[in-house]
C-alpha cells in the first residue's frame, strides 16, 4: 500500500525529533548522526518523497533490489529538471555473498555486513578494477545469538588490521544488530558492547583516520543506539509505514 507525502514527512520529522531528544540527554551534535533510509518495503514513490525531503542515504538488504532500485531510481532522477540537492548514496546493509559484490559496487560504495575475510578480499579486488576504494563496516554479533551474521567481538580488532593491508577498501566503522525484542532496552547491552569494542579499537589505532562510525540501530531501537553513540542508523519501517 503507497504511503502518502505528508504521511512521509511526518515519520521523517518524527524520526528526527527523537534522534534529537537522544542526542540530548546524551550532549551530543544531531549532525553526527546520519539516516540510512532502508528501502526493501517501500515503493519508489516514497522513495522519492524522501529524496525531496533531503535523505539521501538509502539502504538495501539484498544485493538484486540494490541494483534494480539503484537503477530505477537513477533513471527516474535523470529525466528531472532539476537534479535533487544532494545525489543519491546506496548503501548495503544486509548479507553480502561473494559472487554478488560485482552487482553491489554497481551502485553502492558503502557496505556494512564484512565479517570474513574471504568477503573482504572479493571487495577489495573489485573496488581496485573500478578505481575506487569502497567504504565498509565490520559486522560484529555481539547479541551472540547463532541465526545472526558478523565475527566475534574477540575476533574483530585482529580482523581489522588484516584488512588495513587492502587498498581497494577502507573500514569506516563497526556494525551490528540488536536481537529481535518488542522492548527496545533490549538492545542496550549489544549497542553498549559494540561502542567499547570501537572505543578499544581507537586507542589501539586500529583503523586509522577513517575509522570513526558505529552502525547500529533500526527502527524498533534506534533512540537506544543514539543513546549509546551510533553515528549511522538504519531505518525502513519508522519512515515507510
Amino acid at each position: 500500500m503507497a504511503v502518502s507525502k505528508a504521511r512521509i514527512e511526518a515519520n521523517l520529522r518524527r524520526v528526527q525529533d527523537n534522534v534529537a531528544a537522544a542526542c540530548a540527554r546524551r550532549d551530543r551534535k544531531c549532525e553526527d548522526v546520519r539516516l540510512v533510509a532502508v528501502t526493501k518495503s517501500a515503493d519508489m514513490a516514497a522513495v522519492r518523497c524522501l529524496i525531496d525531503l533531503g535523505v539521501a542515504d538509502l539502504g538495501e538488504s539484498r544485493a538484486q533490489q540494490l541494483a534494480a532500485r539503484a537503477a530505477e531510481l537513477a533513471e527516474t532522477l535523470q529525466r528531472r529538471r532539476e537534479p535533487p540537492a544532494r545525489p543519491p548514496r546506496w548503501h548495503m546493509v544486509g548479507h553480502l555473498q561473494r559472487n554478488k559484490v560485482k552487482t553491489v559496487l554497481e551502485w553502492a560504495n558503502v557496505i556494512h555486513s564484512v565479517d570474513s575475510l574471504r568477503l573482504a578480499e572479493e571487495i577489495n579486488e573489485r573496488s581496485l578494477k573500478l578505481g575506487r576504494a569502497a567504504d565498509v563496516f565490520l559486522q560484529v554479533n555481539c547479541s551472540r545469538e547463532e541465526q545472526k551474521f558478523g565475527m566475534a567481538v574477540a575476533a574483530a580488532g585482529h580482523f581489522a588490521e588484516m584488512l588495513s593491508t587492502l587498498k581497494g577498501l577502507r573500514v569506516v566503522g563497526l556494525m551490528t544488530m540488536g536481537p529481535l525484542s518488542a522492548d527496545p532496552e533490549g538492545a542496550r547491552p549489544a549497542f553498549v558492547r559494540l561502542r567499547e569494542l570501537f572505543e578499544e579499537m581507537r586507542r589501539e589505532g586500529i583503523g586509522g583516520d577513517s575509522f570513526r562510525h558505529l552502525s547500529m540501530g533500526m527502527s524498533q531501537d534506534y533512540v537506544v543506539a543514539v543513546e549509546e553513540g551510533a553515528t549511522v542508523l538504519r531505518i525502513g519501517t519508522a519512515l515507510f509505514e
